[in-house]
C-alpha cells in the first residue's frame, strides 16, 4: 500500500454522499472488502501505517468521529486530543491493550471491542498448538521428509488425560477448556479471582498452576498487569516435562527466560502465536527445534474477520444511534 491516507468510499451509484455519512479514521489493515463494506456506510480514512496514521489525524483530525483500530495497534492519548469531534474508538477484536482508555472516558467517548467474534478461532488454534508441541509433529514432519521412519524415534506423549493449566479463564479460556474436556483432561486455572461457576481447580497463584499442569495456555489480556508474568520462576515450576502455549499477548511471556528454558530443556516445549518482537519474528527463538511459531493468527479466519466487522458495525450503528455500542469496554 502506497505511504498515504486512502480514503475508501463506497462505488455504489445510490449510496448516500460521503458529507452525510460519519467521517471514520481506521488505523488497523483489512482487506479491500471489508473497507468496502463499512464504506457503504461511513465516510472511511484508511491509515494503516504509521506515516498514513500521523498524516491523517495532522491533516483530518478534526473531522473524524469514530476511530478503528485493534489492541496491537492502539490509539494514544495525544491522537485522542488532536480529534476535537470524537466519540466513539472501536476495538476490532477483543484486544484494546494499546487504546488510551482512560483519556477516551475523561472525554466522554464511548468504547467497545469485538468480544467473541474470533473466540471460537483462538480456541482451534491453541489446541492446535497444543496438541502440535505435544506430540512433536512439527519434528515429526522433519524426519519423515528425511526418510526417518518410527523405529528410530521416541514415542511421542499423549495429549489425552494430561493436566492443562490455563492462565485467564475469560471467554477464550473457556471455550479451550471445552475443547480439553474431549480429551479428558483434568483443567485448572489462574485468575485474579475464583469463579464460582465454573467446576474447574482454581490456583491462587500462576506458578502454583504451572507446577501442577503438564501444559499451562496463557489466555489472558495483554498489558502493564500482566507482563512477564510468565517468568523463569513460572517456567522451573513447569519443569522439563511441561509444555507452554501462548495465544494470548507477547508480552505476557518473558522471552529471554523462555529462551532459556527450551534451549536448556528446563521445559520441553512451547508453542507461540504472539511473541513481544512482533511483527518480527522472535531471534532468540527461531533456531530451537523444541518451539513451534504461528504468526498472530490465532483470531483469523474469514469467519472470526467477517464476524468482527459486523461487530463494528454493529457498535458503530448503535453508538450513532442512539442506543449504545452492544459490546462495551
Amino acid at each position: 500500500m502506497k505511504n498515504i491516507v486512502h480514503c475508501a468510499h463506497s462505488a455504489s451509484s445510490n449510496a448516500v454522499t460521503s458529507t452525510t455519512r460519519i467521517p471514520l479514521l481506521i488505523l488497523n489493515g483489512m482487506t479491500p472488502q471489508h473497507l468496502d463494506q463499512i464504506g457503504q456506510r461511513f465516510d472511511v480514512c484508511y491509515a494503516p501505517t504509521p506515516d498514513t496514521r500521523a498524516q491523517a489525524i495532522a491533516q483530518q483530525g478534526a473531522r473524524f468521529r469514530a476511530v478503528l483500530t485493534i489492541g496491537a495497534v492502539g490509539l494514544t492519548a495525544q491522537e485522542i486530543a488532536a480529534m476535537p469531534a470524537l466519540e466513539l474508538v472501536c476495538a476490532l477484536g477483543a484486544g484494546y491493550e494499546n487504546v488510551a482508555l482512560d483519556a477516551a472516558r475523561a472525554r466522554g467517548i464511548a468504547l467497545a471491542n469485538g468480544a467473541g467474534t474470533n473466540d471460537d478461532c483462538v480456541a482451534d488454534h491453541a489446541f492446535g498448538l497444543l496438541i502440535a508441541i505435544v506430540r512433536g509433529m512439527r519434528t515429526l514432519d522433519r524426519q519423515c521428509r528425511a526418510g526417518v521412519w518410527r523405529d528410530a524415534i521416541g514415542l511421542p506423549p499423549n495429549v489425552s488425560r494430561k493436566r492443562l493449566g490455563i492462565f485467564g479463564l475469560g471467554t477464550i479460556g473457556h471455550k479451550i477448556a471445552r475443547r480439553a474436556a474431549g480429551f479428558d483432561m483434568e483443567i485448572g486455572y489462574h485468575n485474579r479471582s475464583p469463579r464460582a461457576e465454573v467446576p474447574h481447580r482454581y490456583f491462587p497463584s500462576l506458578q502454583e498452576l504451572a507446577a501442577w499442569c503438564d501444559v499451562l495456555v496463557c489466555a489472558t489480556p495483554g498489558g502493564a498487569s500482566t507482563r512477564h508474568r510468565v517468568n523463569a520462576e513460572v517456567l522451573q515450576a513447569l519443569g522439563p516435562q511441561g509444555y507452554l502455549v501462548n495465544i494470548a499477548r507477547g508480552s505476557v511471556v518473558d522471552t529471554q527466560a523462555l529462551a532459556a528454558a527450551l534451549r536448556e530443556r528446563r521445559i520441553a516445549g512451547a508453542g507461540l502465536d504472539v511473541y513481544e518482537s512482533e511483527p518480527a519474528p522472535p531471534q532468540e527463538l527461531v533456531g530451537l527445534d523444541n518451539v513451534l511459531l504461528t504468526p498472530h493468527v490465532a483470531g483469523w479466519s474469514p469467519e472470526a474477520v467477517q464476524a468482527s466487522v459486523d461487530r463494528f458495525l454493529a457498535n458503530a450503528e448503535g453508538h450513532f444511534a442512539g442506543r449504545g455500542v452492544v459490546s462495551p469496554i
